[in-house]
This record gives C-alpha cells, sequence and structure tokens, in this order.
C-alpha cells in the first residue's frame, strides 16, 4: 500500500508594495500644520497620517484589515509598527487637507502616496515602511520594531 499524498500549498506571495515616488509630488507647504513641525494629511475612512519633521511617520484611524485591529501605524528609525491607542493619536489635527489620488507628501527621506484606495509611506534611509489597503494592512521590512515614536505635541 502507498503512503497517501500529502498536498502542499505554497505560501501566498507578498502583496506589491506601490512605488510611491512614482506619484505626483503635491506642495509640502499646503500640509503644514503644529507650527509647521508636521505635515499631515487625510485619506478615505478618516485615517490621518502624519510626517514630522524629526523623522518620525504615521497614520491614525480605523485602519483596515491591521494586525490585531491597530489604529496606529508609525515609524522612524528602523521598521515601523502597528499599535492600538485608547484614542485617536493625531487629534490635534483638525481637518486634514486631503491627499488627492496619485501623489505624495514628502519630507527629507519619507514619502507618503497613495492611489486613492492604497495608502503608503516608506522610509528611504532603509526602505521601510507600511502599507494600508482594505487587502490588507501590513509594514514593510524585515521585521517589526519595538520602537514606537513619541509624537511631539505642540
Amino acid at each position: 500500500m502507498g503512503m497517501p499524498a500529502i498536498a502542499s500549498a505554497d505560501p501566498e506571495p507578498a502583496p506589491a508594495v506601490p512605488n510611491v515616488n512614482a506619484y505626483a509630488p503635491v506642495k509640502t507647504s499646503e500640509y503644514a500644520v503644529m507650527d509647521k513641525t508636521w505635515y499631515a494629511f487625510s485619506i478615505p475612512d478618516g485615517i490621518t497620517c502624519v510626517i514630522q519633521r524629526n523623522g518620525s511617520y504615521g497614520c491614525s484611524g480605523p485602519i483596515p484589515a491591521a494586525p490585531n485591529g491597530a489604529n496606529l501605524v508609525s515609524g522612524g528609525p528602523g521598521v515601523p509598527g502597528f499599535a492600538s491607542s485608547p484614542a485617536p493619536v493625531f487629534a490635534v489635527v483638525e481637518n486634514p487637507k486631503p491627499l488627492p489620488p496619485n501623489s505624495r507628501l514628502s519630507y527629507q527621506t519619507v514619502s507618503c502616496g497613495t492611489d486613492g484606495v492604497t495608502t503608503s509611506c516608506i522610509d528611504g534611509r532603509n526602505q521601510a515602511g507600511f502599507v494600508i489597503s482594505p487587502a490588507g494592512s501590513f509594514v514593510i521590512g524585515e521585521q517589526e520594531s519595538d520602537f514606537k515614536p513619541t509624537f511631539q505635541i505642540g
């Protein structure tokens, strides 16, 4: 008698990471908030994203398909990570300007862009970042970092 064949499924391929720098740049100064220490924008579904002048960046709000229901993804030096916050981290930014589809906001080494559905932020120093998408939100890079940047308010 022969042994039954064991079916093995190939793992799902990693989702494609959008080329953020292929999007048209917006004028950074039009997104300046917090005495020009942050550049903030909104994306659909109530998510606010921020690039700080100190190199920290992230998005806060109802992040679709986030690991463990996280409502914050943030980075700085190293690979970003997902977290949960009891209150919106960027609520201090009232009515942030929407980032138009097929555009990007860049400051120093960090670029965030959207096609209108999927939003990505990439740090050019290490090619780490994150993707926010209804199909699945995930971190780009080797592994998530324990580093959680402190966003300076004021």
